[in-house]
């Protein structure tokens, strides 16, 4: 059984294919770890995000987990500590962290959820 201080509840778009398929991917490669995160799907949740102090929009446009303390963590600080948890994830999640790398990967994420969200007609306004 996990200690309450390490469940991870993910905040993700569940009307994103891609998302979906990434969750299910990263539930596979966790194993019995995996049980540990709540999978929260946002669509039509504004008031809980809201509540948590977490903006509508923005989580349409990057990943949001609130840890066992209740802290918020967001784009890549999400995936790093999502990721951190699982061994075969765990090197990749310490290459996003380098500060050369980081600023590019964040870049390129925020223009490739944007373009998704575009694509899909769901661009928050």
């Amino acid at each position: 059984m996990t200690a309450p201080g390490d469940q991870l509840r993910v905040f993700y778009d569940g009307a994103c294919p891609s998302c979906v398929k990434d969750r299910r991917l990263y539930e596979r490669l966790a194993g019995r770890t995996g049980e540990s995160v709540e999978w929260v799907d946002i669509t039509g949740r504004d008031e809980e995000l809201e509540e948590r102090g977490i903006d509508p929009k923005a989580a349409l446009q990057e990943l949001h987990v609130e840890d066992g303390q209740g802290n918020i963590h967001r784009e890549l600080d999400a995936y790093i500590l999502l990721m951190s948890r699982v061994w075969l994830l765990k090197p990749l999640a310490w290459l996003i962290g380098l500060p050369v790398i980081r600023p590019a990967l964040a870049k390129l994420y925020h223009k490739w959820v944007s373009e998704r969200l575009e694509r899909t007609g769901r661009m928050p306004l």
